[in-house]
C-alpha cells in the first residue's frame, strides 16, 4: 500500500464556514439550547444556481487528536452498493470520502460492492477513509472478521476498525481486545481502532475517555439526545482525550411508530424548514454538524437524491434562529414517547429478566421507520429464543415508569415478538 493518508486529508483542513454573525460558539450554544431542550443549526436557503455554479466539495474536520482530517459527511452503506457504483464514483467527487460499512450490511453485500468499486478505481483507495465493524468480543473472532472485510473490500487494511455495538464498555473493552488492536495496527492492518455504540451511549463514552487506546467512536448523537448533561459531559471527555467522534442516527427517526405516523408538531417542523428552501432532514444533519466536537455525521445515503441534498447541506451551514429551535424543542416533545434515547440501563435495571430493550427497539426502527424488515428480522432473531418467547407475558410496569421518554415498552415488545417471529 503506498501510504496511510492520501493527499485529499492532508489538503482538507477546512473549517466549517458560517455567515456573518452566526459564528456561534459551541459552549454558548449549548448553554442556550440548554435552557431549550433542544439544539440544532439549519442550512441556509440551498439555492440551485449557487450549487450549480461551482462542484461542491464537502469539507473536513479532525478526527480527535490522530492527526487525520476526515469528511464531516460520512457516507453509511447499507445498501446495495454493488449496484451503485456511480453512487460511490460521486459520492468521492464530491469529498464524501468517509464510507462506513459492515460484513452483514444489506445482507452481507456492502463489503463486496465497496469491494468491486475499488478494484475498479484503485487509485481511489488513498482518497477513502475507510471504515467497517465486527460484532465479536475476542481476539479470534476480531481476527477471523478483520481478515474478511479485507478481503472483501479488496485492500490491504482499513483506516478503522470498530468492534459493534457495544452496551458496557467497561464490561466489554477488555484487555484481550486492547492486546488484539494494538497488534493489528502493528502489522498494518488498521490504522485506527474504536467501537459504536447505540446504547448506554453517555457511560461507554466516559468510560472510553479514561482508557488511552480508543481512537475513535461512533455514537447514537441526535438533536433529542445531545443537550442532555450526561451526553455533553461524556462528549466533552472524548473531546478533551482527543477521540475522534462520528454521529450516526441523527434522524432521530422514530423507534416503533410506521412510517407517515407524525405528529401534528413534526409536520410544522418540515414545513417550517421547506418554507426556508431545505427539508427537516438537511437541518437535522446541521444540528450535530453545529457541535465542533463532533468529526463527522454517519447517513446512510442510499440514492443520488439523498446523497446531494446532504452533500449540499453539508456546504451550507448557518445558524437557526431562536424561533427555529423552538421548532425543534417543540417537535422533540411531541415524539418523545416514539423515540427510544438508548439510556437501557435504566429500564432493563427493573425487568425481571436480561431483555435486550434497546436491541428490539432498534429492530422496530429498522422495520417501521426505515422498511428494512429484513434486518430487523435478522437481529431480533439473534436474541436467545428463551428471551423472545417470555417478551409478552413480562411485567414491564416499573420499566415503563423508569423510562424518560414515557415509551410503552410492554406493547412494544409484545408487537415485536407478533411481527419479527
Amino acid at each position: 500500500m503506498p501510504c496511510w493518508q492520501g493527499p485529499d486529508f492532508h489538503n482538507q483542513r477546512n473549517s466549517i464556514m458560517r455567515t456573518e454573525g452566526s459564528n456561534i460558539k459551541r459552549r454558548q450554544f449549548l448553554q442556550v439550547l440548554g435552557a431549550a431542550g433542544v439544539g440544532s443549526v439549519v442550512a441556509s436557503v440551498i439555492r440551485p444556481s449557487a450549487a450549480d455554479a461551482a462542484p461542491m466539495k464537502v469539507g473536513s474536520r479532525p478526527f480527535g487528536r490522530t492527526g487525520i482530517d476526515v469528511p464531516i459527511l460520512s457516507l453509511g452503506t447499507m445498501f446495495d452498493t454493488g449496484a451503485n457504483q456511480l453512487l460511490l464514483r460521486q459520492a468521492v467527487k464530491w469529498g464524501v470520502t468517509y464510507w462506513d460499512t459492515a460484513q452483514y450490511y444489506n445482507r452481507w453485500g456492502s463489503e463486496y460492492g465497496i469491494g468491486k468499486y475499488l478494484a475498479k478505481y484503485p487509485k481511489d483507495r488513498n482518497k477513502i477513509f475507510l471504515v467497517s465493524k465486527s460484532g465479536n468480543r475476542d481476539a479470534g473472532g476480531l481476527t477471523a472478521e478483520l481478515e474478511d472485510s479485507l478481503n472483501n473490500l479488496k485492500t490491504d487494511y482499513l483506516d478503522l476498525f470498530f468492534v459493534h455495538a457495544v452496551n458496557n464498555a467497561k464490561r466489554e473493552l477488555t484487555p484481550e481486545i486492547k492486546t488484539w488492536a494494538e497488534k493489528m495496527k502493528s502489522q498494518g492492518k488498521i490504522r485506527l481502532f474504536g467501537f459504536s455504540t447505540h446504547s448506554n451511549m453517555a457511560d461507554s463514552l466516559s468510560h472510553a475517555a479514561t482508557l488511552g487506546w480508543i481512537d475513535g467512536i461512533m455514537t447514537t448523537y441526535n438533536y433529542k439526545v445531545m443537550t442532555t448533561d450526561k451526553m455533553n459531559r461524556a462528549v466533552d471527555a472524548c473531546h478533551k482525550a482527543g477521540i475522534g467522534l462520528t454521529a450516526m442516527k441523527t434522524q432521530a427517526s422514530s423507534s416503533w411508530a410506521r412510517t407517515g405516523e407524525e405528529s401534528a408538531k413534526s409536520e410544522a417542523l418540515e414545513k417550517r424548514f421547506l418554507d426556508k428552501g431545505m427539508t427537516k432532514e438537511q437541518a437535522r444533519l446541521l444540528a450535530v454538524w453545529t457541535d465542533d466536537r463532533i468529526a463527522a455525521v454517519c447517513s446512510q445515503m442510499q440514492t443520488m437524491t439523498i446523497l446531494k441534498a446532504n452533500t449540499e447541506a453539508a456546504t451550507n451551514l448557518t445558524a437557526l434562529t431562536a424561533r427555529d429551535r423552538r421548532f425543534f424543542e417543540a417537535e422533540a416533545r411531541a415524539t418523545a414517547p416514539q423515540y427510544c434515547a438508548g439510556c437501557t440501563a435504566a429500564c432493563k435495571a427493573v425487568i425481571a429478566e436480561d431483555v435486550p430493550v434497546g436491541k428490539i427497539m432498534r429492530c422496530l426502527m429498522y422495520s417501521r421507520s426505515y422498511g428494512d424488515h429484513f434486518r430487523a428480522r435478522t437481529e431480533y432473531l439473534d436474541i436467545p429464543e428463551s428471551v423472545r418467547a417470555r417478551l409478552s407475558t413480562l411485567d414491564y410496569g416499573a420499566a415503563e415508569q423508569k423510562c424518560p421518554q414515557n415509551m410503552p415498552i410492554a406493547r412494544l415488545m409484545a408487537e415485536a415478538a407478533e411481527e419479527l417471529s
